[in-house]
């Protein structure tokens, strides 16, 4: 009896607790069907915050990421679509350029989470597109790659050096939201050159001289400056992966413009030493201070300024179109009866208006503060229908180029055997029907 008793009381406890498990086991299952978990997944490092912009051979690091309930969840990490790992982390390091979408989707009884983001990936090697004539986007420092028609541009410039009298460079801009490394993948991604253009301080929206500033001349006259402002240069160039440089030397409203001008030569052969194979471009004036440039011949080709015929700006001054179709054929026309060839000019077009806020007792403009410049998409929501005209009662008025003058003027281009057309700045146009650059490609096809 004993014996028994000693056998009985173990087997009952062993039934007991595994009565009590199987209780608690139902317990939760009916508390998990009556609360459902959502599945969640936790950013901690904002992997996901926004898009991402490598180089081909980098990797995108996914990782600090956390999910509940942890260790239940179903992890899925997909590349444009397709199964790529189900590890807690994601590595992705692309063997070729391109856009991708990087997906995490994480799945718990029937319910799922997801996060996604892109990777732009600038290619190690492209090939350029070739082209009959240039259509070039020129960005202003305020200009992204979201500005861009990529289907229509033969070249993109893009404004990101400011220069010092020292020979410094400021590219600081081109790091915001990595807006740099931006349009090199996507213009590489398109096969699409694309410029570094640098400048002096500029005078706002129409990219040219402010009076008695010679940031830009004083770099490059004096020899040990000019030497700093090659090799900054060059390191941006290099480490950027662009495909040239534009100068874009604007100091000419001071007393010491011919020497600022003339100290173009020496910089320009600089550079083309500096940069072999790389495209060297130089953006210039077409007023009568076009005597004092020096020979360009060895630039890749120059942009010449022309729109802004200053005669509709001052005290006094008529209101009317500044930057007129025969401004714009008599401006090239200097440049080839004295200075280069056709073929190695890049004629300049403006994307923006100038606008009168004030005027005189006789209708004319009434002082120095008293006119201003808009961006041709402000225009447009300004007005609507001024694509198709060359005026509209903005202000006291505005005088611009539609659709129908910028067609007009890069017909002419093509038709006399110019190397082709720029916008300045495609920051200021839209996209789409209505757009400047589309009128130029359209025009010089």
């Amino acid at each position: 009896m004993k014996k028994l008793k000693q056998f009985r009381y173990p087997l009952l406890l062993v039934m007991v607790l595994f009565a009590f498990a199987g209780c608690k086991k139902d317990e939760v299952a009916q508390q998990e069907a009556a609360n459902p978990i959502s599945p969640r997944i936790f950013d901690n490092l904002r992997d996901f915050a926004g898009n991402r912009i490598i180089s081909e051979g980098e990797t995108a690091k996914f990782s600090g990421i956390q999910y509940t309930p942890a260790g239940k969840v179903k992890i899925s990490w997909m590349v444009n679509g397709v199964q790529a790992s189900s590890d807690t982390a994601f590595n992705f390091k692309p063997t070729g350029g391109g856009e991708f979408t990087i997906k995490l989707k994480i799945t718990y009884n029937g319910d799922s989470s997801v996060r996604s983001t892109k990777v732009l990936v600038n290619p190690t090697t492209y090939t350029l597109k070739s082209f009959d004539k240039v259509t070039m986007a020129y960005l202003t420092s305020a200009g992204a790659a979201a500005n861009i028609n990529w289907g229509i541009v033969s070249h993109v410039a893009y404004k990101v050096g400011l220069v010092s009298p020292d020979g410094s460079l400021d590219v600081s801009t081109g790091e915001i939201n990595q807006t740099a490394d931006e349009l090199v993948a996507r213009s590489h991604i398109n096969g699409i050159p694309i410029i570094m253009g640098i400048s002096g301080r500029l005078s706002g929206i129409d990219g040219w001289a402010i009076y008695e500033t010679n940031d830009f001349g004083t770099a490059i006259i004096n020899p040990t400056s000019r030497a700093a402002l090659v090799n900054s240069v060059k390191t941006y160039v290099t480490n950027k992966r662009m495909d040239g440089v534009d100068i874009m030397m604007t100091d000419i409203n001071s007393g010491q413009t011919p020497d600022n001008m003339a100290a173009i030569a020496p910089f320009l052969a600089a550079l083309r030493a500096a940069l072999p194979g790389k495209i060297i471009t130089v953006t210039v004036t077409v007023n009568y201070q076009h005597w004092g440039y020096p020979d360009l011949s060895s630039a890749d080709w120059v942009n010449i300024h022309a729109f802004e015929d200053n005669i509709h700006i001052g005290p006094g001054a008529p209101v009317g179109q500044s930057s007129s179709y025969d401004f714009m054929v008599s401006s090239a026309q200097i440049w080839t009866n004295f200075h280069l060839p056709a073929n190695k000019i890049v004629v300049g077009m403006p994307a923006f208006g100038l606008r009168y806020d004030e005027l005189d007792g006789s209708g004319n403009n009434l002082s120095w503060g008293s006119y201003s410049y808009a961006a041709y998409k402000d225009i447009l929501a300004f007005d609507p229908t001024a694509f198709g005209k060359e005026e509209t009662n903005m202000g006291q008025g505005i005088y611009f180029n539609g659709v129908p003058l910028i067609t007009k003027k890069a017909t002419w281009v093509k038709n006399n055997g110019f190397k082709g057309s720029y916008l300045w700045a495609e920051d200021y146009d839209v996209l789409g029907a209505n757009s400047l650059l589309s009128a130029i490609f359209n025009a010089q096809k």
